[in-house]
């Protein structure tokens, strides 16, 4: 991040030891967490010391005195809450034949809070190839990395937003590529330079299986219906040594029933299944994270009334991700639970 130093409202006065002996500076503005507005004294003539005397716009008194030999620059903080304020006031210099001289100093100083990024799930749009997004304050410029799962880049740039203003929504695009987008690296610059970044992982899989088929009530795995786990475990890890080099793989395994029975028992019953299906594949040597959900019978594949057998929604589904996948047919946000 890259701090201007800037030179502003800054008048000497017409005593010309004042201005051969000293010279200042302005750091306008400064982050939160990252340092302070400061003005810089440099000393480049014998002085016997100098007070900075000034006034903050809300009232509040800045006295700060120093020194220091030829070649020294003192540092004066300026402690103030976030935004801008207004400073009056004087530079007053001693010399060391006891003489003092006056600097006037007229300037503006800000504090800026947190740069925020907002992206939103609906924001990020892989099949149109483009994705908004908005900043706390006026955009100069976006740095952009869109990386797929081939291992190649689809863009890699910069993208001008030429100061918009705080919140309106910015947009940045691609051209289409082989594969799948695995991660979206934007990092946001506002017009003084600070910046923000997020990484993005739309990136998921989901691996089709054949539906192990668990006795009524039950969530153990029957020994005939492991094979279709084994099969299920050969594709996971098949698709894992293809993308796992890229990023770091997660499973992701949801858990559905049908409608016979109540809304509670059966989300219990899906739940319970799920985890018997991650804690068989980790069995299996299935390496990487594992978590599970159960939905019950309130996401179902087909619609039903209550109390239908119907083996087309006792389901499970498996997906690949680097960040939980966004589910848009689901009852309530799933609280994901690691194996």
């Amino acid at each position: 991040m890259n701090v201007r130093l800037l030179l502003l409202c800054l008048t000497l006065t017409p005593l010309c030891a004042l201005a051969d002996a000293v010279r200042v500076s302005l750091q306008p503005q400064a982050a939160v967490g990252k340092g302070l507005p400061a003005l810089q004294v440099h000393i480049e003539e014998p002085i016997a010391g100098f007070e900075v005397r000034l006034k903050r716009g809300d009232g509040k008194e800045v006295r700060v005195k120093g020194g220091g030999e030829p070649g020294v620059t003192r540092t004066v903080q300026l402690e103030q809450p976030e935004g801008r304020f207004h400073y009056e006031g004087e530079l007053v210099v001693r010399f060391p034949d006891a003489e003092e001289a006056s600097m006037p100093l007229s300037f503006d100083a800000e504090l800026l809070g947190p740069l925020k990024l907002t992206v939103v799930p609906e924001d990020v749009d892989v099949q149109g190839r483009k994705l908004r997004f908005t900043l706390s304050r006026p955009a100069s410029r976006a740095e952009v990395t869109v990386l797929m799962d081939t291992g190649k880049k689809a863009f890699e740039g910069e993208v001008p937003f030429d100061g918009a203003p705080a919140g309106k929504p910015l947009e940045v695009t691609w051209p289409a590529a082989e594969g799948r987008v695995l991660r979206i690296s934007l990092k946001a610059f506002d017009t003084s330079d600070f910046y923000t970044a997020v990484d993005l992982f739309p990136w998921r899989v989901d691996i089709p299986h054949e539906e192990v088929n668990f006795p009524s009530g039950s969530a153990e795995v029957p020994v005939p219906e492991r094979r279709k786990l084994d099969a299920s475990h050969a594709l996971i890890a098949d698709a894992v040594k293809r993308y796992g080099r890229f990023a770091e793989l997660r499973l992701y395994i949801l858990g559905h029933t049908d409608t016979v029975g109540d809304t509670a028992s059966n989300r219990k019953l899906s739940l319970a299944r799920a985890r018997g299906i991650a804690t068989y594949l980790r069995k299996k040597g299935l390496e990487l994270p594992i978590f599970y959900e159960g939905f019950g019978e309130e996401s179902p594949l087909e619609a039903t009334p209550d109390e239908t057998d119907a083996a087309a929604n006792r389901r499970a589904e498996y997906i690949l991700a680097v960040e939980p996948p966004a589910l848009s047919s689901t009852p309530f946000p799933p609280q994901w639970r690691k194996l």
